[in-house]
């Protein structure tokens, strides 16, 4: 019996560093959006959206970041208890308040509508507050899509971690969801796999009126990907491509931040793509099953395939973290990352929701 338990362990070390690896490479297979210097002016032929609520510490950032890109920056200020408005406006943007929330239409979908009717130029361009762009950004993401004769384009930016929390939980979340993605599939129009990053998304103004924009996902909590599925449904043409180089997000600058922004997202996301949920259901499984095997090895005094297999989560999730170092987070990563995806199973299948930003979702 005790010989099945290294065998055993094997074979989980062969499954996680497949998974992890697998999903990197995924990642990578995006498409990148790199610097363009000689991309057409775009003055007056993009409008940046940003919906904000209660973002008074990055806002300035995201606006001063777009403001010199020859683009109108449009700060929806959905009903923030701070100074998100002031600091947006004395950053450069233009801010306007969101209207009462309606009926069937939750905060952030109806923040960025709101923004698209104030809009008149050629190219939308939906930011996150918590993002920031490189000089050259927006002409280069612009003429990416102009020359693949694109609609839509999503942008996945470079992950900026400042705290341990951070550094534990962003990559591994990020990596668990690519364990499900093909992204062959999520980029071929035929394929009903969508796939979008609501951190920033760019789209022809004609086509998001036409096809319904964010009223056709007014009540999705993740409406980024649900609008990817409605575009594709459409035959709207769009991307989902990579540009580290060229534009940063800061996702959460706090633990519980972390844990209800995960907690509002894991669950539900996987709702839209059936396949994509599978996998990232088994890929979870799989990672959660090797603190038991280790224990299996440690009872069983198999000291030397326990010190191997102790080492495994490191070595799968190295692609994700950058470095040895950052990878030691990965044990901790994963059993943190379940607890936050089965507290938010338990609150959707009972109804409960999530609170975010002062809201029930």
């Amino acid at each position: 019996m005790v010989p099945a338990i290294p065998a055993a362990a094997a074979l989980l070390a062969v499954l996680m560093i497949w998974l992890a690896r697998r999903s990197h490479a995924q990642y990578m297979a995006l498409p990148e959006v790199g610097p363009a210097p000689g991309a057409p002016e775009t003055s007056g032929r993009v409008t940046a959206i940003v919906p904000a609520r209660n973002e008074e510490a990055v806002i300035a950032r995201c606006v001063r970041s777009l403001s010199g890109q020859a683009v109108r920056v449009l700060v929806v200020d959905d009903h923030s208890s701070d100074r998100t408005a002031e600091e947006a406006r004395a950053a450069g943007a233009a801010v306007i308040p969101a209207p009462p929330l309606a009926a069937g239409w939750l905060g952030k979908p109806h923040a960025c509508w709101t923004g698209a009717q104030q809009a008149e130029t050629d190219w939308l361009l939906f930011v996150d507050a918590d993002t920031w762009y490189e000089r050259g950004f927006v002409a280069a993401l612009v003429a990416w899509a102009e020359g693949r004769g694109l609609d839509a384009v999503t942008v996945f930016p470079r992950q900026v971690c400042l705290r341990w929390f951070e550094a534990a939980l962003v990559a591994y979340g990020l990596g668990l969801y690519f364990a499900g993605v093909n992204a062959a599939r999520i980029n071929d129009p035929r394929a009903p796999d969508a796939l979008a990053n609501g951190q920033c998304i760019l789209v022809r103004r004609e086509a998001y009126l036409r096809t319904g924009g964010h009223a056709a996902v007014a009540g999705s909590v993740t409406e980024d990907v649900a609008l990817a599925a409605h575009w594709k449904r459409s035959g709207l043409p769009l991307a989902v491509c990579r540009a580290e180089n060229l534009a940063s997000v800061r996702m959460y600058d706090s633990f519980l931040a972390l844990w209800r922004g995960f907690r509002k997202n894991s669950f539900r996301v996987l709702s839209h793509n059936p396949r994509t949920g599978a996998a990232v259901v088994a890929a979870s499984i799989v990672m959660t099953s090797w603190l038991p095997v280790l224990a299996l090895l440690l009872l069983a005094r198999q000291w030397l395939a326990a010190a191997l297999f102790a080492a495994v989560p490191a070595a799968a999730w190295r692609p994700w973290y950058g470095s040895w170092r950052r990878a030691l987070w990965a044990p901790l990563a994963i059993y943190l990352f379940q607890g936050i995806v089965t507290s938010a199973m338990f609150a959707s299948l009972t109804g409960r929701g999530a609170i975010w930003k002062g809201r029930r979702v």
